[in-house]
């Protein structure tokens, strides 16, 4: 049993309130789920349409002449993981970017949990940071800072009202939380393999108990053994504290393992946004090679589907 999930459950969260009970889940088996775990690798729906965490609407992003996005809608339900995927290109990142507030479209809407991400309203965009963590490409963290200090950073600008002893508590306990022994803590990024770097940014990520995780290519990079344990920590921290997952991926295994639903990202918009199985018979150049061709075989052999 991780520690860190443990200890998470009996501590208050940043703000002094009280944490919702969840049920443990074990974080040792380092397998991507499969046809004999819980759901095999077509994970359920999840939520409705009806409760969402993220809607955008008539989205358009561009850049000079390049029309990344053109009247885009997406939905994100409350309590899903969305594997985000699309060719070269596509504006996944941009699009996640608007999300965030990061980039401001041409045109559009987009709503976080009711509030206007487009805002310029300094208090709803602080309602938006408050309930949003983020994990860059390789964790994207502060080289000249220990891994400890950076997931110290969100807590600093968040809640500086709590006290150097109690800050340093939660510090200890997010880093453990994602899987990190204590001393990584002490480490700065460049002493971190790779796999480890990933975890310390989802530490930070997780810094202020989000309700809604996004996360840039969290497997890039990572050998298949530390790809399925990045699996399958996300998964186990999702289901035992139910925040919202915007996950964007090139990794068939991981849309397989631990996906609800998949947004395909092609022809400047959202093509398909639906269960895996649905996403697999679209009828749409890039899906039908993605999904069948020899690698996304291999992963619907892995996730136990008929090839």
């Amino acid at each position: 049993m991780n520690r860190g999930l443990e200890a998470y459950r009996r501590e208050p969260g940043p703000d002094g309130g009280e944490r919702k009970p969840v049920e443990g889940t074990p974080l040792c088996d380092v397998r991507r789920p499969t046809a004999t775990d819980d759901h095999p690798g077509n994970r359920p729906e999840v939520g409705s349409d009806d409760d969402l965490a993220i809607v955008v609407r008539g989205l358009t992003n561009q850049f000079g002449e390049q029309v990344v996005h053109k009247n885009l809608d997406l939905n994100v339900r409350r309590g899903e993981i969305l594997g985000v995927v699309g060719g070269s290109g596509t504006g996944k990142s941009v699009l996640m970017r608007s999300i965030l507030g990061l980039n401001h479209p041409q045109a559009g809407t987009i709503r976080v949990f009711g509030s206007n991400a487009l805002s310029a309203d300094e208090n709803e965009r602080h309602r938006i940071e408050l309930n949003s963590g983020v994990l860059f490409q390789d964790g994207a963290l502060f080289s000249s800072l220990t891994v400890a200090e950076n997931v110290a950073v969100p807590l600093k600008e968040h809640h500086k009202q709590i006290g150097d002893d109690l800050r340093e508590h939660l510090v200890r306990l997010k880093i453990r939380l994602a899987g990190l022994p204590d001393a990584a803590g002490d480490k700065l990024p460049s002493q971190l393999s790779g796999g480890m770097r990933k975890r310390a940014g989802l530490a930070r990520a997780l810094a202020l108990d989000p309700d809604l995780l996004f996360l840039d290519e969290p497997t890039a990079g990572l050998d298949p053994i530390g790809a399925a344990a990045f699996d399958q920590l996300l998964l186990t921290l999702q289901q035992a504290l139910g925040f919202t997952v915007f996950l964007i991926t090139h990794d068939l295994d991981t849309l397989y393992a631990i996906c609800n639903r998949i947004a395909v990202l092609a022809d400047q918009r959202v093509l398909i946004n639906a269960p895996i199985r649905q996403v697999e018979q679209f009828e749409h150049p890039w899906v039908q090679e993605y999904f069948h061709g020899p690698r996304g075989r291999a992963a619907q052999r892995a996730a136990g589907e008929d090839a």
